[in-house]
């Protein structure tokens, strides 16, 4: 009653989390063969490079030696459903292959399924052409035979150094009779409630003293203005203190826009959970600076805000692995999903 097969298996954060929390995963497939030298190198049993698009019920059931599943799981790609995109939704690549996992789900039948998205997916269009349709309506209907249960969750809200927010879906086969509930959060910022605090950088970084720091390098031009930023956090708008001109100087274009912009110049608090780690430290927008040193953050704080294994490897060149690090679930928090299915399917 524990057995999973997992798909856009990435550097294999949903995967190790599942692991602990008592599942064994039969069955990881990737697309690229980097990643899946990722999970190789951390001794992750029967990767196999391939192509969702490409599977089918038997060469699943062939590649991870089962008859049946328990558990079938996926973080298919974002991009196209994110506020940020174009939001093609399903008619991008990712799109298709989030319909692909449908499908292979009602095919091979697993007992529950396991899928996660960014927020956007919550309030995108079916396509850009199709102007009422809603994409989260469309993909519900995807999965007959299924209960399902979606939320919106906040990793910071159980535990994780981190405000990533995501959407997870959880269906559980019609036939089984049982009601899958999402865990309770256990954290909240001011830890009120019975709950405990938010996790803060500051907590794990406590655990990083004496670690050699892989990390890329801002430009001559953004290290001046990061510099004018107060240790132990800020953004943008601590540059105001040095007059108007700095600040337009620094932001360009972005000076004239609207929104809140929190992202410029930012450095991270250490009295607060991280922003969501992303693909790179240093975009524009999204930047994530040390609290203290005038630099990004390291691979391997990218990779304890998100919980990996200490001594976790991760392939590829120093962009290669950020991407692959921001691309993960935080173990944590898919631990602590992976039990409340568990418990729901042993019941």
């Amino acid at each position: 009653m524990n057995t999973v097969v997992s798909f856009f298996a990435g550097a294999g954060g949903l995967d190790i989390g599942l692991k602990q929390a008592g599942f064994d995963i039969k069955l990881a497939v990737e697309l690229e063969e980097l990643y899946c030298e990722t999970l190789r190198l951390n001794n992750h049993e029967n990767v196999r490079q391939g192509d969702i698009m490409e599977y089918t019920k038997g060469k699943i059931f062939e590649d991870s030696g089962l008859e049946s599943i328990d558990l079938m799981v996926g973080g298919s790609p974002c991009q196209s459903f994110s506020t940020a995109g174009k939001r093609k939704a399903f008619d991008s690549p990712g799109g298709q292959a989030m319909l692909k996992y449908a499908d292979l789900v009602v095919e091979t039948k697993p007992k529950a399924f396991l899928l996660e998205n960014v927020r956007g997916l919550l309030s995108a269009k079916k396509s850009p052409e199709d102007k009422n349709g809603s994409a989260l309506e469309y993909l519900l209907s995807c999965f007959p035979g299924y209960e399902i249960t979606y939320k919106l969750l906040n990793a910071a809200d159980y535990g994780v150094p981190q405000k990533r927010e995501r959407v997870f879906f959880v269906g559980i086969r019609k036939d089984l009779n049982k009601t899958f509930e999402f865990p309770k959060e256990t954290h909240s910022q001011k830890g009120k409630d019975d709950k405990k605090p938010w996790v803060t950088v500051g907590d794990i970084f406590k655990g990083l003293e004496g670690v050699e720091h892989h990390h890329t390098n801002y430009s001559d031009e953004r290290l001046k203005f990061m510099k004018m930023i107060p240790v132990g956090g800020g953004n943008w708008r601590d540059l105001r203190k040095y007059g108007e001109e700095v600040v337009k100087e620094a932001m360009g274009g972005a000076y004239e826009s609207g929104g809140g912009k929190v992202g410029y110049f930012r450095r991270l608090h250490i009295d607060r959970p991280s922003p969501t780690v992303l693909t790179s430290p240093i975009q524009k927008s999204t930047n994530l600076g040390h609290p203290f040193e005038d630099r990004p953050l390291s691979i391997e704080e990218y990779l304890a805000i998100q919980e990996f294994p200490k001594g976790y490897k991760v392939a590829g060149k120093l962009n290669d692995q950020y991407i692959q690090i921001g691309n993960a679930v935080p173990i944590r928090l898919a631990k602590v999903l992976g039990k409340a299915i568990f418990e729901t399917l042993k019941a």
